[in-house]
């Protein structure tokens, strides 16, 4: 495992800012030109940050804040700030006020695919197959010949013909990647997204980060997947971890269809991962309907995040799931934009309707600082049926990591059905830590009222 030990204690507050500045949503012309005048909205997080401290997380993953034509995946360059966010000064700025609270910073790089004002991709389509970024892309020419104004097929990403793939067999891609990497952990970024690693072949990834961390041994780096062999991916491209997209599914699909067996399924999958890496979990993000909407009950909001915050992993928030908010992911143009909202100017505008869960929240992250082996904890399945589940989550190693007393073990019970439930809990499980159960120990129960949750142990 190449994951620095800061890691351990990570729990990251994840922000998409060009939506949560309110941006507009598509840069023209002149936002592209170098003496564009920058719009200071990076600024708008720095009242949200003692918000984030409070919640109980220790670092800001920040969705794409690089120059873009429209939604940030799009970058037009890697070395420049969205003018619709700011300026470097602004980053600066926001890295300090991060770094002051003990939050760390994470950053999104779009490093499988640019967009088409990407000022070498210009170039190439303005000077043909002799300009010098030629072989940064996968183009197809015309067999006839290149002229003047005649635009070459290349290869994109998904079909999206405005996102314009780079080619990783050019050592000049990594040249840059690893140039565009080292200049914002130099300016105090922790670590990297990285975007669509799914579709960069993962030994790519293995020198590009040697490299970077010969210059930055302490930074973290997460590649997006969603699908695939984890863990050979994972050693394959050295990356620290990737996003546990299986958890994050099996989440919200068991408590909708009332079949706990699904999740017990992937909490045993999660365990292998756990053997070589500790994933990346999360129950919402930018590009998913939020948790809200997603369940066909939202009593049953508690029991996942009970789950996402008791296993193994390096969870996730997204900004507004600590307040329930809802969203729907729709495939169409603009369909990302209602789980991509603005925030207000602070906390105080926030509807009082949210604070509960914003409460919720505050109370489970506490129980995980407190028991930081949780980290990489595996689980292990106690009692399963569609509706019931109790699991205990243990840390093999907890006399390694400095925690006492307990020996590392909580134990979990989740009621699905909206009637009360007595579940079995191991003798000795300890006493109720959170939730809202009433333990038996007389009788080695918990009692849990409908859609209730409960967490015991010692600690």
């Amino acid at each position: 495992m190449t994951e620095p030990d800061w890691v351990q204690h990570a729990i990251w507050w994840h922000v998409y800012p060009i939506g949560f500045v309110g941006a507009e949503q598509a840069a023209g012309a002149a936002d592209r030109h170098p003496d564009r005048t920058a719009d200071h909205r990076l600024g708008q997080l720095v009242p949200w940050l003692d918000y984030v401290v409070e919640l109980g997380a220790s670092g800001l993953a920040l969705g794409p804040v690089f120059a873009s034509e429209t939604h940030g995946y799009d970058t037009t360059d890697y070395f420049r700030i969205d003018p619709r966010l700011g300026d470097d000064a602004d980053f600066d700025e926001l890295i300090a006020q991060c770094h002051a609270r003990g939050l760390k910073v994470l950053l999104d790089g779009v490093f499988n695919h640019v967009g088409r004002s990407f000022g070498p991709f210009q170039r190439v389509l303005t000077e043909g197959p002799g300009a010098p970024a030629a072989s940064w892309f996968r183009l197809q020419w015309p067999e006839s010949g290149w002229t003047p104004g005649t635009e070459p097929g290349y290869d994109d990403f998904e079909g999206h013909h405005h996102l314009v793939a780079l080619n990783h067999d050019e050592p000049a891609v990594g040249v840059l990647v690893t140039d565009v990497m080292k200049h914002w952990l130099g300016r105090g970024a922790d670590g990297w997204r990285l975007d669509a690693a799914y579709a960069v072949p993962a030994s790519y990834w293995a020198p590009v980060l040697a490299e970077v961390r010969r210059d930055f041994p302490e930074a973290y780096f997460v590649g997006e997947y969603i699908h695939g062999d984890f863990a050979e991916e994972v050693e394959r491209s050295t990356l620290d971890s990737v996003t546990q997209y299986e958890l994050w599914k099996a989440v919200w699909s068991s408590l909708n269809d009332a079949n706990f067996y699904e999740l017990a399924s992937a909490l045993e999958r999660h365990n292998g991962f756990l053997d070589s890496f500790v994933p990346l979990t999360f129950v919402g993000n930018h590009d998913v309907t939020r948790l809200a909407s997603k369940l066909d009950n939202p009593d049953q909001l508690a029991l996942a995040l009970t789950v996402l915050l008791t296993v193994g992993g390096t969870p996730s928030i997204y900004y507004g799931d600590e307040q329930a908010f809802r969203g729907v992911k729709e495939d169409r143009a603009g369909g990302d934009d209602a789980v991509r909202p603005a925030f207000p100017a602070g906390p105080a505008e926030l509807a009082a309707a949210g604070w509960p869960v914003y409460h919720l929240h505050q109370e489970l992250i506490s129980l995980r600082r407190r028991h930081s082996w949780l980290h990489r904890a595996r689980t292990t399945v106690l009692t399963l049926s569609n509706e019931h589940l109790v699991y205990q989550a243990r840390d093999d190693g907890g006399a390694d990591n400095g925690e006492t007393g307990d020996g590392g073990a909580l134990t979990v019970a989740l009621n699905l059905s909206a009637t009360p439930a007595d579940l079995p809990v191991p003798s000795g499980a300890g006493t109720l830590l959170a939730g809202q159960g009433r333990q038996r120990p007389e009788r080695n129960v918990v009692s849990l009222p409908g859609f209730g949750w409960a967490v015991l142990g010692i600690g």
